[in-house]
Parts: C-alpha cells; structure tokens; sequence
C-alpha cells in the first residue's frame, strides 16, 4: 500500500506538471487558450486509449511486472519533456506519458483485489485511490516552488526522476499473494466471498464485459467523475490567476485548498462505504450510493463556487465540489472490485477508466475552447456541474445487476 500511495504521487505530479507550468509554457512557446487546452488533453487520449490493452495484460500476466514496465516509460516521458521546442513534441511527449501511466491505478485496484477479501476491499482502495487527491494538493505549492526556483523544464526532470525510484522498489519488493508464501486458509478466506473466476482472457474478457449493462453504466458514469476532477487539476491554477487576479505564487498556495479537500474526499470514500458496509448493506451498494450522492454534491458546489463574488467563499465551496467529486471516484473504483469476479477487475476498471479518460480528456478541452470564446471560465464551471448531475443519474440506473459467469450478461 505505502508503494502504490508513493507511485500513485509521483503519477500525479507527473500530470500536473503542465498546469502548474502553464504560463511559462504559454510565454516560451507562445500558445494561445485553446492549444493549451489541447496540450493539457492530450495526455487523456492516450491514457484513455491504452486502458483497456493494460488492464488485459494486467489481469493476464499480473501487476507486478505491467506496474513496472508503466512507471519506466512514464518516466522516461516526463524527463524527455524537459527538452521540447514546439507544441508537437511537447504532445508527443504527453502522449507517451498516458501511455506508461494507464496501468496505474487499474493495476493498484487489482492488487487490493488480489489482497483484500471483498467486504474489506473499499478501504483499501480508497487509501489508494487518495494519492489522486494527495498529489494534487501538493502538486501546486511543491511544483511552483521548483518552476520558481529551477524553471520548469528542471522541475519536470525531477518529477520524472522520482518515477525511476519507485520503480526499483516496487519490482524489489512486490509480488502477489500466491506467490508471497501466503498460506492456503489465508488465500481462501480473502477468496470466500468473490464471484467464481470467469474463463474468457484478453480482450474476449472485454467483450464478454461489454454485454452487460452495469459496464456501460460505469462507462458513462465515471466520465463525470473524472471530467470534474481534471477541470480542477488541470484549470484551476490558471483560473485563480485569470478569473479571481492571483499572483502564480498566490494561485500556487490557494489551489492546493481544493486540491487538498479532495485528498480528504478520495480518502474519506474508503471509510463511508466501510461504513455503510458495517452498518449491514451490501458490498456493492455500500460503494455505489456514496458515488451517485457524491457525484450530485460535486456539481452543485461547483457551480456555486463559479458564481460567487468573494474569492475565498469561491475556493472554499470548490474545495466542497472536489470533497465530493473524489468520494466517488473512490467509491466508483471500489465499486468494480466488488462486483465483478477478481480475474476481470483490472479489465472492467480499464472499461470504467475509458470512460473516465474520454472525460479527462474533454475537460481541459472543452474548458480552453469555452474560455478562449466566452472570454469567461464561467461557462466551463456551468458545464461541468451538469455533467456531473447527468453522471449522477446513470450512476443511479444503470449498475444495478452484478457481473457474474452465473448471471445472463445479454443486454435488454
């Protein structure tokens, strides 16, 4: 759990190296909003692209080895950024960087899948999941102090550098439960609860994923957890330093107030669905209503904090709207380890984290575009808070039937 946390930072610092570096970036390239939006994207493509090919070699050859090859090549990406001249390099190097990042938190989820028995599994995993939210809040003022201090290019090579570390030690150190010397009772009781392993491997486990309708709804639904979310990662030093008139240390310090509030959130899933699940609900329930409320409260505080006139009354209620937006994205990832059999976890969170990253993709986007013509960041918030209310319902439709080999999948 410590390496996942720690591996799960540095991924973060590694995506918000470009926020935090926005305008310097905007004054040595000389980009305008809109091709901003697209660097900022183009990480997301990738990432969400290469989900569903990770999550197959994840649930086929194991996390430990997929982890590995990932944290080297995402490293290896951010350092080369560190020598971009144009706009396409520079997104050639995002590109690779969602590449090596997009076994991340599918291979983490599989590992508390592999290691935890089903009702003690959201804990974990939201332990693991608020690293999304840690490294954000620490990615402002720490990213800021190094750009300030070395420049950016030099504060991207030590993000990258930190990936290197990880690396050594998760290859060092990790290995999966049958091959750790676990003894069979023990293996058995973090077993006992999960559905019966399905046959079908690689990408015919996607397919058989794909014809049940709780995929779709998780598709659709993590979209706005994910669209909400990097619309703070990726706009949020930006819009404190254009729309509220802070200075780049300032939008540094304050950003990491919302950013830190989603930290508390990502982390406080865990423990409202261990709660719920105490309290005598069921796993998959106990995961699922906290993701549909929380994703509701996220698009009501946002848009609230879009319209307020007092600067810090803004911040204080996005810093609610991120709480909220990272209760379900724990509680969101919880929810595909708890119900779906263990051997297609990875899988079905790459299915979910496609979504997710088509939107993560279309937050920074569609947030550049918006500005870019309405002069205004306004309209982004606004849309961004119906998003999440439309997530919100599919959330609420549309996962309510396990995925299991003893339930017919044919959609209806």
């Amino acid at each position: 759990m410590i390496l996942l946390v720690a591996a799960g930072c540095v991924n973060y610092l590694d995506r918000a190296a470009v926020a935090v570096a926005e305008p310097q970036i905007h004054q040595e390239l000389k980009l305008s909003y809109d091709q901003l939006g697209l660097l900022l994207s183009a990480f997301a493509w990738s990432y969400g692209l290469a989900q569903i090919p990770a999550g197959t070699l994840i649930d086929r050859f194991g996390p430990r080895r997929v982890l590995s090859a990932g944290l080297i090549l995402w490293s290896v990406a951010q350092m080369a950024a560190t020598s971009v001249r144009s706009l396409g390099q520079f997104i050639v190097a995002r590109i690779a960087l969602g590449l090596g990042e997009s076994p991340m938190y599918i291979g983490g989820s599989r590992v508390c899948t592999d290691w935890y028995a089903l009702d003690e599994r959201a804990l974990p995993i939201a332990i693991f999941n608020s690293s999304s939210g840690l490294a954000p809040a620490l990615a402002p003022p720490l990213l800021t102090w190094l750009m300030l201090s070395f420049g950016w290019r030099t504060m991207f090579f030590i993000a990258g550098a930190a990936g290197f570390v990880i690396a050594i030690l998760w290859t060092r150190f990790y290995r999966a439960p049958h091959s750790a010397g676990l003894p069979a009772s023990d293996l058995a009781e973090i077993r006992r609860k999960d559905s019966a392993n399905v046959e079908h491997v690689g990408f015919q486990q996607a397919l058989w994923l794909l014809r049940f309708p709780t995929t779709w709804g998780m598709f659709f639904g993590f979209f706005g957890v994910v669209y909400i979310s990097w619309l703070y990662a990726t706009w949020l030093p930006a819009y404190l330093e254009n729309a509220r008139h802070q200075s780049i240390a300032s939008a540094g310090f304050w950003a990491a107030i919302p950013l830190g509030a989603g930290f508390l959130g990502a982390l406080g899933g865990g423990f409202i669905a261990r709660g719920l699940d105490k309290r005598g609900m069921d796993a998959v329930t106990s995961c699922r209503m906290p993701t549909i409320v929380g994703l509701l409260a996220a698009g009501a505080f946002t848009l609230a904090g879009s319209v307020s006139g007092n600067v810090y009354v803004a911040i204080c209620l996005m810093a609610f709207g991120l709480f909220a937006a990272n209760v379900s994205s724990s509680c969101g990832w919880a929810l595909a380890a708890v119900i779906a059999p263990p051997n297609t976890v990875a899988t079905l969170e790459a299915i979910q984290n496609v979504g997710g990253s088509l939107g993560g993709a279309l937050a920074p986007l569609a947030t550049g575009v918006l500005v870019q013509a309405s002069g205004s960041f306004m309209p982004a918030f606004g849309l961004a808070g119906g998003i999440s209310v439309v997530c919100a319902l599919i959330y609420h439709f549309a996962t309510h039937q396990r995925i299991s080999a003893s339930v017919s999948p044919a959609l209806n």
